[in-house]
This record gives structure tokens, C-alpha cells and sequence, in this order.
């Protein structure tokens, strides 16, 4: 395990929890919306840094143990979301880190290289889309179930009931499924952990999907990233297609490119993480000569 710790960033409180040896390369991991720090498991965690790394991971605004709005009003934007990232290194003492973001944690690294270029040392971009939404017309959009879940929310659950809670994220989570996905018991490890440490979980759970971008979309930029890149992308993504993996691996030069063949839109499930830790140790050694191959499978 390693060690939580708050911290000041941007006028909020920031959890943040490192494992391995600070003397080693960081690697800051951004989660998607609505998720915690959890979501970056433990064990995915701890094997990433036994191969000398510093793992640093942190609980984004209204999720985890750091600082809340009401559920509903959230006071920032995603851009201050990047301004945090930024934000965590430097309270950290880390002037450089290779970045792994997934989701909505993709977008933010993406802007993090853009307009904080000289603390991102390499970028990982997981289950995301270049550029934000509103410039990808020319990719295919989510799948009809993906669509419906969207149109058609679920009902939201006794927020005082923890039982009833952890149900609804597990269940939550499975239309962003492929059909190499994480267990029922795996997912309920993750959300029971991340309800136990969670300040506000309807907040948690809500504002994200409802802030402003504060930043207008940055596609168009892409071709100006110099940092090393690799793009993960699940072949079965329903929200993001995997032609959106594809974009970005071209879009941005010299990218990489790993497809996980049945994999959905969701935090890479342990099935794959022999193949993942494997290449995000090998893209994140590029200043030794290390860089991951230009396209796999």
C-alpha cells in the first residue's frame, strides 16, 4: 500500500497517495469522471512501481477524500481539473512525471501536455477521444446502449443506503463493459473501498458529468505534441469507439498505439494487466532508450 496525504492545490484539499520510492521516474495517474483514486487499483498500483517507479495517484475534485461541492453545483471546470494535475506535481516536488490518463482522465492529460508541456514527460492515453467531444463529429459515436443509458438514466439510490450504492456503481458500470471485463466480485471490492472513502457520494457521482469544459476543444493542437505517446484503447469501447484510439495514435506524432482486444470503456481489468504495466514500463523509460512499439495488438 502507499501512503495517503492531503495536500493545498489550486484553493482545495487534494488526496493523493504515492507508492514506491520518490527517487524513481513518476508516473501520475488520472482517473475518469465520477471515479476516485480506487479505480487505479492497489495491486495495479504496487506492480507498476516494483518495476522502479513512483506511482502517484490522486482523488480528482468531489471524489475520494478530496475537497466537495454540493451534488449538483459543481464551482470549477474541467480546466481547473487540469490545473489541478499540474498543481499535484508541483505541492509534490515533481517538476516532470509521465502521465496516464483514462476517460475523461485522457482529455485532461491531453491538455495537461498542451498547456503545461514542461512538467509531462510522456503522456498514456486510455478509453479516450481526441480533443474533446465536440470535435470528433467525424468519428463513430457511442453505441444505441451507451446512448440509452445516457438518455435514460438509472434511478439514483438511497445515498445514505451503502449497500444500495455500491450495487448502483457496480451495476453502473457494466453497458461500458467488453466482453474481457472485471469480475462482479473485483467491481465490488473497487466501489465498496471507494463508497468507504468517499466525502459525498452523490457529488461524487454527479458533478463531473455536468461541468463546463473551460477550455475550448483542442483537437486541432494534437500535432503539436512533442512528448512521447502511447494510446490504449479497448477493441469492444462502446463510448468511445476504438476509431478514436486510432485518431489520437495518428493525430499526435509518433504516437504508439496498443489495442486490448475485447476490452470496453472501463479501467483495464486485471486480464490485461500483463500486457499493460509491460508497456507503460517500457514507454515510460524512453529518456534510457526505452519506447513502446509504434502499433501493436
Amino acid at each position: 500500500m502507499g501512503h495517503e496525504k492531503i495536500i493545498g492545490v489550486n484553493g482545495v484539499q487534494i488526496c493523493t497517495e504515492a507508492f514506491g520510492d520518490p527517487a524513481h521516474p513518476a508516473i501520475l495517474l488520472i482517473a475518469g469522471a465520477a471515479s476516485s483514486m480506487d479505480w487505479w487499483e492497489d495491486a495495479f498500483c504496487a506492480r507498476l512501481a516494483s518495476h522502479q517507479r513512483h506511482v502517484v495517484r490522486y482523488d480528482l475534485r468531489d471524489t475520494g477524500r478530496s475537497s466537495t461541492c454540493e451534488a449538483g453545483k459543481p464551482d470549477y471546470t474541467g480546466f481547473d481539473l487540469v490545473k489541478d494535475a499540474a498543481g499535484v506535481l508541483d505541492a509534490l516536488d515533481i517538476p516532470r512525471a509521465h502521465v496516464v490518463g483514462i476517460s475523461m482522465g485522457g482529455g485532461l492529460a491531453q491538455l495537461l501536455a498542451l498547456e503545461f508541456p514542461a512538467c509531462v514527460a510522456s503522456l498514456t492515453l486510455i478509453s479516450t477521444s481526441p480533443g474533446g467531444t465536440s470535435s470528433t463529429s467525424d468519428l463513430p459515436p457511442m453505441l444505441d446502449r451507451m446512448k440509452a443509458v445516457f438518455d435514460h438514466p438509472a434511478e439514483e439510490p438511497d445515498w445514505s443506503d451503502r449497500e444500495a450504492v455500491i450495487r448502483y456503481i457496480v451495476d453502473g458500470t457494466k453497458p461500458f463493459a467488453g466482453t474481457c471485463t472485471a469480475s462482479d466480485a473485483a467491481l465490488r471490492a473497487v466501489a465498496s473501498r471507494a463508497v468507504s472513502r468517499t466525502a459525498n457520494i452523490a457529488a461524487s457521482m454527479s458533478n463531473h458529468w455536468i461541468i463546463e469544459p473551460g477550455h475550448e476543444p483542442w483537437r486541432s493542437r494534437l500535432g503539436t505534441i512533442r512528448v512521447p505517446t502511447l494510446v490504449i484503447h479497448g477493441t469492444e469501447d462502446p463510448l468511445f469507439p476504438c476509431q478514436h484510439g486510432i485518431a489520437l495514435s495518428k493525430e499526435i506524432p509518433g504516437a504508439a498505439l496498443l489495442l486490448l482486444e475485447g476490452v470496453g470503456h472501463e479501467m483495464p481489468p486485471a486480464q490485461v494487466w500483463d500486457r499493460i504495466i509491460p508497456a507503460l514500463v517500457l514507454h515510460t523509460s524512453h529518456q534510457a532508450g526505452g519506447q513502446a512499439p509504434s502499433s501493436t495488438r
